[in-house]
């Protein structure tokens, strides 16, 4: 079985570099860190770890190192004795943990699940525990964990449809993986029952909830202040700001053109654009320029340029790590990857701010969350562009309904926190017995 995986990703991995390649070299700063991908660590890293009693938490991309960084800042006050490495997949990841973690947690990229880099891995950080934020299940690291004995954990643990057949379909690979969990945080009943059947052990399955509605955190630092940032490009105080969050392709050319619209009722709408993919905003920007719209990049917004006063339309945000500020000033926000693509991204964030949320009909990523906020009336689902617009105007039209609308969603997002403190018990319980 083993040698048949070995055999079947490295055909994969030889077809798919160029691809994966392309794709780091267009989300920038692929060059830091490229060694580690393999295993290679530098002599500080090394040095750091020396005698260390290491815990090694796992967060793929932007939407993981969010709940992951939460999860150690609640972690790491009740171990003090040991010293927490933290991995990552893409540059964007990396960009993330470094803005959110303090120097003294180590930060890496996850290596590459070939025998050897995952073995160059094991004896540099030679983990004492492993946990996996929402992680893929690639076998050669848990292969090895299972062999060292190292106890692993899987947290905030969903199955799409997609993730549950594939799955079973490989049992006969899968099952082994699934049964050697210490640990396993389930967000609901369903997903604990889907995973208890992929061959998850009982005892370890637990129903925690959703670290998602932990990770809304409101006290975090701000970091940018976006009302000076919107009074630099001449916005006024009083505008209706529209945000569309973690948008996707299609999804930006909509909201750019129910905003052209709509304005002719609302003339101080401004539009916010935020892509989910930040590579993708020079594409995004030629769109709005095709379309005669007025806007500016967000890196073009610093600290010494001058007021703006030339009647901007839209900001167009380029950058990472910036989406909760802008959030926090919306009046309204449509969540993306709802309507021209697939899966949706998380609603959670601007509804725990208190802000009134629109999404699209594909909110699969979502499927216990999503309708706890559309049957209490905590955010609005649109069934395509032409309701989207329906709906924009109707709530930009009425104050009153977007506050008791922001209000029934922040209710929604505090009636299910809890999961963080549960899921730090169930890992304590084995790396720390008797605490």
């Amino acid at each position: 079985m083993r040698w048949f995986y070995n055999i079947l990703f490295n055909i994969g991995f030889v077809l798919g570099a160029p691809f994966y390649l392309l794709k780091m070299v267009r989300r920038g700063n692929w060059e830091d860190g490229f060694g580690q991908r393999f295993g290679k660590y530098d002599h500080r890293l090394k040095q750091a770890l020396t005698n260390r009693h290491v815990v090694w938490l796992h967060a793929v991309s932007v939407g993981e190192v969010n709940l992951c960084t939460q999860l150690i800042r609640a972690l790491e006050p009740r171990i003090p004795h040991h010293k927490i490495v933290v991995s990552t997949t893409t540059s964007t990841g990396m960009a993330e943990l470094e803005k959110h973690l303090p120097s003294h947690v180590s930060r890496i990229y996850y290596p590459i699940d070939r025998r050897k880099h995952v073995q160059r891995a094991m004896g540099t950080i030679n983990p004492e525990a492993v946990v996996l934020v929402e992680a893929e299940i690639w076998p050669i690291f848990l292969w090895a964990l299972q062999r060292r004995g190292i106890p692993h954990f899987l947290v905030n643990a969903r199955l799409s449809e997609r993730s549950y057949r594939g799955y079973r379909r490989f049992g006969f690979l899968f099952r082994p993986l699934f049964a050697g969990f210490d640990g396993v945080g389930a967000q609901n009943p369903s997903d604990a029952a889907r995973l208890v059947e992929l061959g998850c052990r009982p005892e370890a399955v637990r129903v925690v909830g959703s670290l998602k509605f932990d990770a809304a955190r409101l006290d975090e630092r701000k970091l940018v202040d976006i009302d000076a940032l919107l009074a630099q490009l001449g916005v006024p105080a009083d505008a209706l700001v529209l945000v569309g969050g973690s948008t996707h392709a299609g999804e930006e050319a909509i909201l750019a053109d129910i905003a052209s619209r709509l304005r002719a009722r609302f003339p101080k709408l401004f539009l916010v654009l935020v892509p989910r993919h930040h590579e993708r905003g020079r594409e995004v920007g030629d769109m709005l320029a095709s379309r005669g719209v007025r806007f500016a990049y967000r890196t073009e917004v610093t600290p010494r340029m001058q007021r703006r006063g030339d009647d901007l339309q839209c900001l167009l945000v380029n950058t990472t790590g910036e989406l909760r500020f802008f959030y926090a000033r919306a009046d309204l926000v449509f969540v993306g990857k709802s309507l021209t693509a697939e899966g949706g991204q998380n609603p959670i964030e601007p509804a725990a701010l208190g802000k009134p949320v629109v999404f699209g009909p594909n909110m699969q990523n979502f499927p216990q969350i999503v309708p706890q906020f559309v049957d209490r009336k905590g955010a609005v689902q649109v069934a395509d562009a032409a309701e989207l617009e329906r709906t924009v105007e109707r709530l930009l039209a009425d104050p009153a309904e977007r506050l008791a609308l922001g209000q029934r969603g922040q209710a929604v997002v505090s009636a299910n926190q809890g999961s963080l403190e549960k899921t730090v018990e169930m890992i304590l319980e084995r790396i720390a017995p008797g605490r």
